[in-house]
């Protein structure tokens, strides 16, 4: 009896430990810190069956966000992050235009003349319609309530078109085709 409990107490420890990061501060002293997660559903807006799935996960300042997309013509498509995470309107307009707390232009993400902090960019669907887009950035966070930064009470938004960078403030990207509210 002594040994296996030993044993589910040693393999309890491994788990915990091995789910763990440790961060150093500057005293020298140790944290544990483990990573943030938020998982989204992308639902069909505007009479489309364009669906998928969203994670931002949120690791040592930076946000990683994997989305996954079916139902898309093929072909070159917007997604944004939009203002709010109302995605009720049946052609997606109740998330409001794109998430921009800093009052920039609508560009490239990146550009030095300016961008939205909802300004992903481009993704390219396949001949089946599938679409994968891999982003990171130290941009955005998960819940830290920074106006600037933080992406809960958002919305992801994937555009029938192709964001052209420079069309103010949308980037002519067309409908909104998919819709799914960044919440915890």
């Amino acid at each position: 009896m002594k040994r296996s409990s030993i044993f589910i107490l040693t393999l309890c420890l491994i788990f915990v430990v091995g789910c763990k990061k440790e961060v150093k501060k500057e005293e020298g002293t140790t944290t544990a810190m483990t990573a943030k997660k938020v998982k989204m559903k992308l639902e069909p807006k505007s009479g489309s069956s364009v669906k998928g799935n969203v994670v931002f996960t949120e690791e040592d300042g930076e946000i990683k966000m994997v989305a996954m997309i079916e139902g898309l013509e093929p072909g070159v498509h917007a997604i944004h992050i939009h203002e709010k995470a109302d995605c009720s309107a049946e052609d997606g307009t109740s998330t409001g235009g794109h998430w921009n707390p800093t009052a920039q232009p609508h560009g490239k993400w990146g550009d030095a003349a300016g961008y939205h902090k909802g300004d992903i960019g481009n993704l390219t669907a396949d001949e089946k319609g599938y679409a994968v887009v891999n982003f990171s950035t130290d941009e955005w966070c998960i819940g830290c309530g920074d106006t600037n930064k933080d992406i809960l009470g958002k919305a992801i938004i994937v555009h029938a078109g192709t964001d052209d960078f420079t069309t103010q403030p949308t980037g002519a990207a067309g409908g909104r085709v998919s819709c799914g509210g960044i919440i915890e």
